[in-house]
């Protein structure tokens, strides 16, 4: 079970560091601003659903042997479920009606969020050791 739950945190913990420092930035300096915005926005859902479907399992793979651990992916997995489902669809609320404002501010927060989670993940991982 512990290697079970050390892989399936490595791969959120990467997954999600891959995503947010690489996959985004590779898209904006390789395509259009406009062409790689309607990318990323396609693509968001999907990088939630990867979050949550991994924050769970591995939350439940930790119950047992490090319930502080599986706690924080507990978390990750509850707080991804509003980003995916409120915020995101807030964000292109926002862009599709030009409120350059509103699009900063929530953009800003789902970007914390991204780094609270990959925090989280991170601390999960250092359990390990």
């Amino acid at each position: 079970m512990t290697l079970l739950a050390l892989l399936s945190t490595a791969l959120l913990f990467g997954g999600m560091a891959l995503y947010a420092f690489g996959f985004a930035t590779f898209l904006f300096s390789n395509l259009p601003a406009g062409q790689a915005g309607r990318l990323l926005r396609r693509a968001f859902p999907q990088f939630y659903l990867f979050v949550l479907v991994f924050s769970s399992i591995s939350a439940l793979l930790l119950l047992s042997s490090d319930p502080i651990g599986a706690l924080l992916l507990g978390c990750v997995a509850a707080t991804v479920v509003p980003a995916r489902q409120v915020l995101i669809p807030a964000i292109n609320e926002a862009t599709d009606t030009g409120q350059k404002r509103r699009f900063q501010f929530l953009h800003a927060l789902s970007v914390a969020v991204t780094l609270a989670h990959i925090g989280m993940a991170a601390a999960v991982l250092s359990r390990f050791t």
